[in-house]
């Protein structure tokens, strides 16, 4: 008995060793009773070595990022107002926004090319698909410029015409403004590439209806604090990219008087609420533009390695950092990997495409797939892989919102403010959830599913920051 106690008590006094991504010389030491620390550790990317140390060395660099994530965590977001793209973003006749970095038509994919010629056919521009594709071709009157060079994002295609009608956000703390197009619904929708006759007509329905009597029950109800109503639908089991039921509901909770109680006809009223009821991803273009305010926040800070935008156009995924300004760094967009719809496969799905990685940016979507777990019957995997999702995602910030606490990781901050350098030194990239548009263009959506960013816009991107760089004091 004495020579067992003895013997416990030298295993407890042993060294304990520490393994760092070794997983073999870590069993190997549990097989032996041997207690061990296992760190989970990765070498940086192979070439990003010299990139990193000039990076690493900055003497800006740390200041730098306190001051982005300062800026990012005390954003505010509060709708104003809903008004026509034209008036709120100065649109004229045939300057259309897309989603993602910049491209032209001979770039354009499947879905990105049915909702040009969607919105031209909206605008009136022409009476066919097939006139308005030539138009888009030879350039005739038509500008294509990013969302994102505006101020504003657009799920999907994101593509905005003068006639569509936007969300009007705030961030006073911040004295920015940032607009979004509002959600059309799922299947056969113009986001998503389609672009017949019932997508039109409700497209006009939208600029007729919808839009003139949001805006005037947002102007009784008066600024309507979009942030709390994200922090709250965190809380309820959404995560703000793919799942946007409670959101949704709270939202129109917050209007459903303003809207009985406006000017507009009553069937008209009934059409706006039931539509919104009936749409759960409607919150989505409320929570988008509220990630540009937050994002935004940190750009242009000279030293920092933060992360401002992730956006696709369904050929080329882009991202912006805070160090480098509006410069995009680009590389051929991934295929999600997910679920379809009846009759579609794999081989019908386009590469990514939409503003709405904006929500992994801000710290929602895939990086909140924890506080959602519903969300994997949507996207693909399994409850255990949104939980470790979530915690992997913490690797590669610089630190957590509390504003947007995750119940199930003991109320966990957001992770918040996307590091370059931590991304090349883990070799951990992003996680987005993301719907899936049709390759060929009028199909609309195919399914949803889990993409990850090219590597190589991280490459990019470190690479310029080293130019960047200010030498060490």
């Amino acid at each position: 008995m004495n020579a067992a106690r003895s013997r416990a008590r030298l295993l407890d006094e042993a060294p304990r060793a520490v393994t760092a991504g070794v997983e073999l010389l870590t069993e190997s030491l549990l097989a032996q009773a041997v207690p061990v620390t296992s760190v989970d550790w990765r070498p940086p990317w192979p070439g990003t070595e010299a990139s990193l140390m000039r990076v690493m060395a900055d003497p800006r660099r740390s200041a730098a990022n306190d001051r982005a994530v300062e800026r990012m965590l005390a954003s505010t977001a509060e709708l104003v107002d809903v008004r026509p793209a034209h008036a709120a973003l100065g649109l004229e006749p045939g300057r259309f926004l897309h989603a993602g970095p910049p491209l032209t038509w001979d770039e354009a994919s499947g879905p990105m090319r049915g909702a040009l010629i969607g919105a031209i056919l909206f605008e009136g521009l022409s009476d066919s698909p097939s006139e308005a594709e030539r138009m888009l071709a030879d350039g005739r009157g038509i500008t294509l410029e990013p969302c994102h060079h505006h101020g504003a994002v657009g799920p999907m295609a994101g593509v905005l015409s003068p006639s569509m009608w936007v969300f009007e956000l705030r961030d006073e703390a911040n004295d920015a403004t940032a607009w979004c197009s509002l959600n059309e619904g799922l299947g056969k929708v113009l986001r998503y590439g389609a672009y017949s006759p019932e997508v039109i007509e409700r497209l006009h329905w939208m600029s007729d209806v919808l839009g003139p009597v949001l805006h005037a029950a947002v102007r009784a109800h008066g600024r309507l604090d979009i942030k709390g109503i994200v922090a709250q639908m965190v809380q309820m089991g959404d995560e703000g990219h793919n799942r946007n039921r409670a959101g949704t509901l709270m939202l129109l909770r917050e209007l459903l008087p303003h809207l009985v109680a406006g000017t507009a006809a009553s069937s008209q009223t009934a059409d706006v609420a039931r539509f919104i009821a009936g749409n759960d991803h409607f919150f989505l273009n409320l929570v988008m533009p509220a990630a540009k305010l937050q994002t935004s926040a940190a750009a242009d800070i000279p030293g920092s390695t933060v992360v401002t935008t992730m956006a696709r156009n369904g050929t080329e995924f882009g991202i912006q950092v805070s160090g480098t300004g509006q410069q995009w760094f680009t590389a051929p967009a991934e295929t999600p990997a997910g679920l379809y719809l009846a009759g579609y496969g794999p081989e019908d799905a386009n590469p990514d495409i939409g503003d709405s990685a904006i929500t992994e940016t801000m710290g929602l979507g895939g990086f909140a797939m924890a506080a959602a777990p519903a969300i994997v019957r949507f996207v693909g995997g399994s409850v255990p892989d949104a939980l470790s999702t979530s915690r992997l995602m913490y690797e590669i910030t610089l630190a957590e919102n509390p504003a947007y606490a995750f119940p199930i990781l003991d109320f966990r901050g957001a992770p918040t403010g996307i590091d370059v350098t931590r991304v090349a030194r883990t070799g951990i990239l992003p996680q987005i959830n993301t719907g899936m548009a049709g390759r060929v263009a009028g199909t609309g959506q195919v399914g949803a599913g889990l993409v990850k960013p090219p590597q190589a816009c991280f490459t990019a991107a470190l690479s310029a920051l080293a130019d960047l760089a200010a030498p060490p004091a």
